[in-house]
């Protein structure tokens, strides 16, 4: 069986998923055959493994970081808010229906089983298994059953590493006060800490970590493992707190394509546009305000949880109108699964699928959509054929990309275009599309294009994974933690 080490963090967003990829990556560079895995995940952006099972995108990049392909064993459990008191639940890439937050925290122990079953399996099979925690493993009203930080330590007998982000400031408090919330059987599984996301001269931590150790030594010893750098790597994380979309908008410049995707209050899975911001030619927003679609060379409607939801909020702000608007006077529209069906005369969802109901779309695309109770989970590649307009350039272009959704709409092309209105069900349709994407509507809205050198994406990513494992590896002591899991 495998070897085992756990990353919790203080906090969501303390950098778990980038280091859990580090630590992959590593590993991999090692010569061990690793796996990610995370019990239980709760996120938006998903991914639909080679067998057509949906697992947390969070996990498909970290599989990836360990050279391995995606496996739904890698994260037994997803949860896809539906809105703000419960999820749709997907146990072993399957979905099992919708819960209410109550009724889930009071069922999922049950699903203790399953969670054993895929990690037992991928252990078999593996030299390391890199297990990431969620959230705060301190939350003391939810510790009772919790399957997804200690709770799992604890079923698979993994040392943990504690991470706290020194970003956000407080950094000492936050792991003093981790570890002092803990029981004793808790805090003598945490092995090390790491602190993550450091900005400055390192030096000027060493009195802080000197009386961290003396303030800490009542409740036990907690050697650091090390100081992980703020990396400005190009590395896909998970869609709560991202930095990507949270960022301050930038000014749509003359100069370059300027490209606006409507964030959608549920919105899913905007990593399908990580690869247009490596272009140093297109300037990339994402947008909650009509006065920000200003100048907008493109728009982009992204994928969603709750399409008709969605759609409603779309209306009621005058998105609806301003698309119109914008297309009308040149603007190139595009959609991509919910938002793509958005862009239809009707939505109709007979099932409660969606929300339920017959809800007109914007009209922009001659298609109806209906809802079905069976989501479509599948990898696809294909050439592109039959676009018209400005993006008849990418017919005869390969692409790859994987499809989750329930709708069915009456259009039987890849990519369905009206008036240069584009949409489409596949996500990553982009990754291999983008040169000639941006490109040609660099030279339709008379931008200068700048070709994208690193546009081979899949080899970009990898080179990205590296550098990661090469900063985290000099920050952190790799023989400590070999020998924390009892390799070496």
């Amino acid at each position: 069986m495998a070897k085992s080490i756990m990353l919790q963090g203080t906090m969501s967003n303390a950098g778990k998923s980038i280091l859990t990829s580090a630590l992959c990556r590593i590993f991999a560079q090692d010569g061990y055959s690793v796996a990610p895995f995370k019990s239980q995940n709760m996120a938006l952006n998903s991914f639909v493994t080679n067998d057509g099972c949906e697992i947390g995108r969070a996990q498909a990049v970290q599989a990836y970081a360990a050279m391995k392909n995606p496996d739904w064993r890698m994260n037994p459990i997803l949860l896809k808010p539906t809105g703000n008191m419960g999820s749709q639940v997907i146990v072993n890439g399957k979905s099992i229906g919708n819960m209410r937050a109550k009724e889930y925290f009071e069922y999922k122990t049950q699903l203790i089983p399953e969670i054993m079953n895929a990690y037992n399996s991928l252990s078999s099979e593996n030299d390391i298994i890199v297990i990431e925690g969620a959230g705060s493993p301190a939350e003391i009203n939810l510790k009772s059953n919790d399957i997804v930080n200690m709770g799992v330590a604890k079923m698979v007998d993994a040392p943990v590493l504690l991470i706290g982000d020194i970003d956000r400031g407080g950094v000492f408090a936050q792991l003093f006060g981790t570890i002092a919330l803990m029981e004793q059987e808790e805090r003598e599984r945490i092995k090390g800490l790491i602190i993550n996301k450091f900005r400055g001269d390192i030096r000027l931590l060493d009195s802080g970590l000197l009386m961290f150790a003396e303030r800490i030594h009542p409740y036990g010893k907690y050697p650091f493992m090390g100081v992980v750098p703020y990396i400005d790597v190009d590395i896909e994380d998970e869609d709560s707190l991202s930095s990507r979309i949270d960022v301050k908008r930038k000014v749509f410049s003359k100069d370059t394509l300027n490209i606006a995707i409507i964030k959608l209050p549920r919105m899913s899975n905007y990593t399908d546009f990580n690869v247009l911001s490596t272009f140093e030619c297109v300037t990339v927003n994402y947008i909650d305000n009509i006065q920000d679609l200003e100048n907008a060379d493109v728009i982009i409607l992204p994928g969603t949880k709750s399409t008709i939801d969605d759609l409603k909020w779309l209306k009621k702000l005058g998105f609806d109108k301003k698309i119109k608007e914008m297309q009308s006077n040149g603007s190139i529209i595009f959609g991509i699964c919910g938002g793509y069906q958005m862009l239809g005369n009707k939505l109709i969802d007979e099932h409660n699928t969606d929300g339920g109901g017959t809800h007109s779309g914007l009209g922009l695309l001659p298609i109806n959509t209906i809802f079905s109770e069976n989501k479509k989970l599948t990898q696809i590649t294909g050439v592109l054929n039959k676009l018209s307009g400005v993006l008849s350039t990418l017919n005869d272009r390969d692409f790859t990309g994987y499809e989750i959704h329930c709708g069915i709409s009456d259009s039987h092309n890849y990519i369905t275009c009206h008036n240069n209105v584009y949409g489409t069900y596949i996500h990553g349709i982009f990754d291999k599309t983008a040169d000639v994407f941006a490109e040609t509507l660099c030279r339709h809205f008379n931008k200068k294009y700048i070709e994208n050198t690193n546009f081979d994406y899949y080899a970009y990513q990898n080179k990205q994974f590296d550098i990661l494992a090469n900063v985290v590896r000099k920050n952190l002591d790799m023989e400590k933690i070999y020998k924390i899991m009892g390799i070496k």
